[in-house]
């Protein structure tokens, strides 16, 4: 089975999504390379031997020759695309958020759970890092010794951003990958969060850490710190810490440099060197799930979960309290229990 699949933004992920789907998922065609560009899809179309490259996204989701759609044009067209998409009842793969605006997410949804049928996958690509899975499963197999997870330490730095970035878009544009991510492990859902800013910031141009402490129904705690001016490179790292001990993320480290008394490592620029394998089977998972129907990764659902706590998480850190998190009543096709 040949699966035909246009890429929708030649952006930097669409790019990369358009080499992994050409050249590491057998069983894939990339058919078309889609952007208001044209010569940035012709670029990336030759890059990556796509058939063909187009700047209207509603006719490539319509083309006949095309089966499947992954999406990674700016945040804002996301819910517009991913309903076309739905409406010719085509699988997508959407890079996260899957709306920034969860009445967008509702929408999704129910045209989603009108058709019955899985259909939409976001791109919350952690669920896939070995290093979180194996999080998740060794919590689960080591269970009766180390006891039940009550706090999850997360943070998330990069090295710069513009001078115009805030602290409300750390939270909607950075933070939803924790969001998602420590829910998956927790296997749970949020109840409340609080947002702080440490006061002064780092300074007067550039935006400072913020961090988050979000409540589950289970009664334990999650915190979060997001730091887009951290300097000294990208890093992310967790801790889930149990009721008799804990389990620590190990990022992949290739190399130590011994030199004048002294051990160092490096840390990458930006996040696709630590998440490359994750992106990787993503994509593969998503391809599988079309052959076989059974669908794979974070649903529609999941998009909505995550930008709603991002949408609390900026009340909060405006407000200055707590805010609760209450979630609509999930239609019949996402419920687990």
């Amino acid at each position: 089975m040949t699966i035909r699949v246009a890429v929708i933004g030649a952006g930097v992920m669409g790019a990369d999504h358009a080499r992994i789907i050409s050249s590491e998922i057998p069983g894939a065609e990339l058919r078309c390379i889609c952007d208001a560009d044209e010569a940035r899809a012709r670029s990336v179309a030759d890059a990556t031997g796509a058939r063909s490259v187009s700047k209207d996204p509603l006719a490539t989701i319509e083309d006949k020759a095309v089966d499947a759609i992954l999406i990674a044009s700016p945040d804002q067209t996301h819910a517009e695309l991913t309903l076309a998409s739905l409406h010719v009842r085509k699988p997508v793969l959407c890079e996260k958020p899957l709306s920034q605006d969860t009445a967008e997410c509702l929408r999704v949804v129910q045209a989603e759970d009108t058709l019955g049928k899985r259909l939409v996958q976001v791109g919350y690509m952690r669920r896939f890092d070995p290093a979180y899975v194996e999080m998740k499963d060794r919590s689960a197999s080591t269970r009766s010794r180390i006891g039940a997870p009550i706090m999850m330490h997360n943070f998330h730095r990069n090295v710069s951003v513009p001078g115009w970035f805030t602290g409300q878009m750390a939270i909607t544009n950075s933070a939803p990958h924790e969001f998602d991510i420590a829910r998956f492990v927790l296997g749970t859902e949020y109840s409340a969060v609080s947002a702080f800013q440490p006061s002064p910031s780092v300074r007067a141009d550039a935006v400072g850490p913020v961090f988050m402490v979000l409540r589950t129904r289970k009664g334990q705690l999650v915190n979060i710190e997001v730091n887009n001016n951290a300097a000294y490179g990208y890093d992310v790292r967790c801790e889930l810490v149990c009721e008799h001990g804990s389990i620590s993320l190990r990022p992949p480290i290739y190399t130590e440099t011994n030199l004048d008394l002294g051990a160092t490592t490096g840390y990458a620029r930006d996040w696709r060197p630590r998440f490359a394998d994750a992106y990787r089977l993503q994509d593969h998972a998503w391809l599988r799930s079309i052959e076989s129907g059974a669908p794979a990764g974070a649903s529609a659902w999941d998009g909505y979960v995550a930008s709603l706590t991002a949408e609390r998480a900026v009340e909060a850190l405006q407000t200055g309290r707590e805010v609760e998190i209450r979630l609509a009543e999930p239609p019949a096709l996402y419920r687990t229990d």
